[in-house]
Parts: C-alpha cells; structure tokens; sequence
C-alpha cells in the first residue's frame, strides 16, 4: 500500500510540475540580465540608423556586426521620426530594436514635448487614428506624451508582426532600445504585457526588454506598476552613470504627487489647530513649501504642453491636444544595470563642453559594459 501511495503523489506532481517544465522548455529567454545579449542587441541598433548620422549623437566608430542575428524587416519612419526593426535569430528568438534620436528636429520635439498624461486612456492622432491604451491601473499613474505618440505609431506596426511571428512558433521577444528608444521600449513593454492580459495578444508569448540609456518615462505610480509587472528578471535600464540622459525630463513634485495615505493631505486642519501665532507662522512657511512646486507645474503644462502641442500640429496636423495629468513627478524607472564611469572611463572619455553626448553614444555604452562584471 506504502508503495502504491507514493505511486500516486508521484504521478500527482508529475502531472503538475510537467506542463510549466514542457512551457519552460518551449522557451528560449532566460530571466536575468545577460551582458552577452546586450552586447549583442546594441551592436544591431548602431545598424538602425542612417548612413549620415554620425558626429555629435552616433560617433564613427567600428562595432561588430551581430553574429545570431538576422534582419527581418526595417520599418518606414512614421510618427515624430520614429523607426523600429525586425531581427531574429535561427533559435526562434525575435528582437524588436527601437531607433533613438536622430538629428530630425522632430525626433527632438517627441523628446521636449514632456507634458505628462493618464497612463491609460486614448490618444487621437488623426481622423482614422485613435490609439487605445492602458499601460497603468493607478488611477494617479502618468506617462511622457512625446514618447508615448513614439510608442503608439510603433505599436501600430510591431504588434501585427507579433502575431505573424507567432503563428510560425516563435513565442520569444526581446526589446531594445537606447536613448529616446529606450524610453519608448518602457513604454512598447507595458503596452504589450497589457494587451496580453486583454487576450489581445497571447499568453504565452514571453517578453524581454533591455532599455539602454532610458529616460525617466513616468512617475512614481507608472514606475511601480511596471517593475511589478517585469519582477523576475524580465527588464533592465542599462545606464552609464556619466550619462545625463537617464537624469530627464526635469522633474516637479508637489504635493498632489504623494500616496492617498500621508501627512500633509489635511494640513490645513493641522495647521488650524494651533494657537494664532504659531498658525500664522506655520502658513507661511506652509505657502512658500507649497506654491513654487504648483506654479512650476503650471509652467511645465504651459511651455512643455500647449507651446510643445502647437509645434506637434505641424508635423501631425489631425492630432488632438489630450487632457493633461497634473503632475511632472519624473522618476527612475525599472531595474537598473549600473554602468559606473570610473577615474580609467574618464581618462579615455573626458567631459565636454562641446559635445553633450560625449557619454550617451553606444560606444561609451558597449566600453564600459565590456567591463561590466554582475554582482548576481
């Protein structure tokens, strides 16, 4: 009999344990963060951008060319000068690569247009364009309207190559991008985990993103919400610490910007309690704490908003102006591979006042990620 029940709590397990083995043999990507993966990845976007962008931004240098990867498809560009393609390699894995800024002015104004929305609702782009989207429950979770246009005109094009890949049996994808491609990776990333829990795209489809030298892309609620999401080892912002680009958009905190549960919501009441003097006093101070963070918000909404807004109807002439989220509480988003630029980093890469970008280019990336040794 004692036989005969270990029979069975053996079979029992068995039967569980063997479907998520089998799905976790069906494949490729592994959790955590691979330095050779990102080599690799970076080494297929330098090949995103065109012949004549090099100087200040893409710097001449030589970098290999992928070795496992082959090109599938290069997109037209579209939206504010946004362009992706298409790689996969003979393991049935699948990279989707987002260029970064290019010289376009328009490509720039994608970047200051910084007004930041609701992390879920509706973009109008044009008569016949309506992006949908929903990339954060929280009702106070904003995202970066410039990339999110960048996103939404991407999206439009990846997510139906998704679908074309999976029906051959390809169920890995890696996502990639560097500088304002990083960014849009944060935001293409929830995007897709979001249609995945609307059945609009598969379950069993796994994603991976590596965003290199990725801005700041929402705030603190948009940032929990996806490092909840990607947990386990599923995404990484890459940033060398030399960098400013990973320190933007400019960021306002108010007081608005904090968690439902906290100590200055009823300090009106507080404040009114006290005796007269001390009432007095503590309103004033109360005032000069609060009212420069609301009105650099309002400036924020004025001149990275409507001003941004009114360049944007140039290039998109159909685009509707959305409902702003009050609120410019940029902050750090997703794990991060910290990229440290030591006295020996320095030495071969100096500051400058002449070239911004002296610390930002995939060469000062993939030199010191060559030095990169995990802590894990």
């Amino acid at each position: 009999m004692q036989k005969i029940a270990t029979c069975l709590r053996f079979l029992f397990l068995a039967n569980i344990l063997y479907p998520q083995t089998l799905l976790a043999q069906n494949h490729k990507l592994k959790p955590g963060f691979d330095k050779a993966e990102y080599i690799e990845l970076m080494q297929m976007h330098v090949l995103l951008y065109d012949s004549t962008m090099t100087g200040a931004s893409i710097p001449k240098f030589e970098i290999p060319k992928p070795a496992h990867y082959k090109s599938l498809y290069a997109s037209p560009v579209m939206g504010l000068d946004n362009r992706w393609e298409l790689w996969k390699n003979d393991q049935s894995v699948a990279v989707i690569n987002v260029r970064g800024t290019t010289k376009n002015p328009v490509g720039w104004l994608e970047n200051f247009y910084t007004a930041m929305v609701p992390a879920r609702g509706e973009l109008k782009l044009s008569n016949t364009f309506t992006f949908k989207y929903d990339l954060a429950s929280h009702p106070k979770a904003g995202v970066h309207l410039g990339w999110l246009i960048g996103t939404a005109y991407l999206a439009t094009d990846i997510v139906p190559r998704i679908d074309s890949l999976y029906k051959t049996g390809i169920k890995d994808f890696l996502i990639m991008g560097h500088s304002q491609g990083g960014g849009i990776g944060f935001l293409l990333t929830a995007h897709l985990y979001s249609l995945q829990k609307q059945g609009l795209l598969p379950k069993d489809i796994r994603f991976k993103t590596y965003c290199s030298a990725g801005p700041k892309v929402g705030n603190t609620y948009f940032a929990y919400e996806y490092e909840h999401i990607v947990d386990g080892g599923w995404a990484y912002n890459v940033v060398n610490s030399a960098d400013w680009v990973p320190e933007v958009p400019f960021t306002v905190q108010t007081l608005d910007d904090f968690n439902e549960t906290n100590p200055f919501k009823n300090m009106d009441k507080v404040i009114g309690k006290q005796k007269l003097l001390t009432r007095i006093a503590l309103k004033h101070a109360y005032k000069k704490m609060k009212n420069p963070s609301m009105k650099a918000q309002r400036n924020y909404e004025k001149y990275l908003g409507d001003f941004a807004y009114k360049i944007v109807k140039k290039s998109l002439p159909e685009y509707v102006k959305p409902a702003y989220l009050k609120s410019s509480n940029y902050m750090r988003t997703g794990p991060s591979v910290m990229l440290w630029a030591d006295s020996e980093y320095y030495k071969k890469f100096p500051d400058s006042d002449v070239n911004p970008f002296a610390h930002h280019a995939p060469q000062q990336y993939l030199y010191l990620m060559e030095k990169y040794q995990p802590s894990f």
